[in-house]
């Protein structure tokens, strides 16, 4: 998978990627990171790519020809799969999202800044628009992060055991059971008998089980 982001703060996205999973996935070259500065394509001599909006207001709002630029040179080298805005009143991203979009080749994520971008970029580019949670940050990056990280670390090949992520929170629309590790008994506090059984399908059973318990708690609207 190829992906594009294009921010007016590279370094702060660039450096999510060169730890961890997200590595070692570019590592396998099972994903490619590309990250853009917007303001290499700005026309202007102090590589400006925002402006007052019309009819007034507070902020500042992104000008559409760098980010047309910078789609446009994008374009010409590859078909994306999605074109993708992140801004607070785009789609609710989840889980299902990320696997669908796991088994794309090409997407741009856009990082909004400021009061966000002219309309008219997301009208003639934009193809998709995610939001990661119904609040505002202070730009897009940190969005796009957790977009790619959450659809890279299902791709086939990048965890070291492939059935890890078919047992995350929110695949089957249940979330995780417990996890206990070493030692057995701290303190008093002792795991489960059933974990140490050495029977699978016990112990899948009680993991589904908790699984149904903790999502009746915690998320009730997943079971629905």
């Amino acid at each position: 998978m190829h992906i594009d982001i294009i921010t007016l703060f590279p370094d702060m996205v660039q450096n999510y990627f060169e730890h961890s999973i997200m590595k070692r996935a570019q590592a396998k070259q099972l994903a490619t990171i590309n990250v853009i500065n917007l303001r290499d394509y700005s026309a202007n001599k102090h590589k400006k790519v925002d402006d007052y909006p019309f009819g007034g207001g507070a902020g500042m709002v992104m000008s559409i020809e760098p980010i047309a630029a910078c789609i446009n040179a994008l374009k010409a080298q590859r078909t994306y799969d999605e074109i993708i805005f992140l801004t607070p009143d785009g789609e609710v991203f989840n889980q299902p999202t990320a696997n669908r979009f796991s088994s794309y080749k090409n997407i741009i994520l856009l990082c909004g800044h400021y009061k966000g971008i002219d309309e008219r970029a997301r009208e003639l580019f934009v193809t998709k628009e995610l939001s990661i949670g119904d609040y505002v940050l202070t730009g897009g990056e940190l969005a796009a992060c957790v977009v790619a990280d959450a659809i890279i670390r299902v791709m086939p090949g990048v965890l070291n055991d492939e059935t890890s992520a078919l047992s995350d929170s929110f695949q089957d629309n249940l979330l995780s059971p417990p996890v206990y590790t070493r030692p057995a008994n701290y303190m008093g506090h002792q795991i489960p008998e059933v974990l140490l059984s050495g029977h699978p399908i016990k112990i899948a059973d009680w993991r589904h089980e908790q699984a149904l318990q903790r999502t009746q708690a915690r998320r009730p609207d997943l079971l629905k």
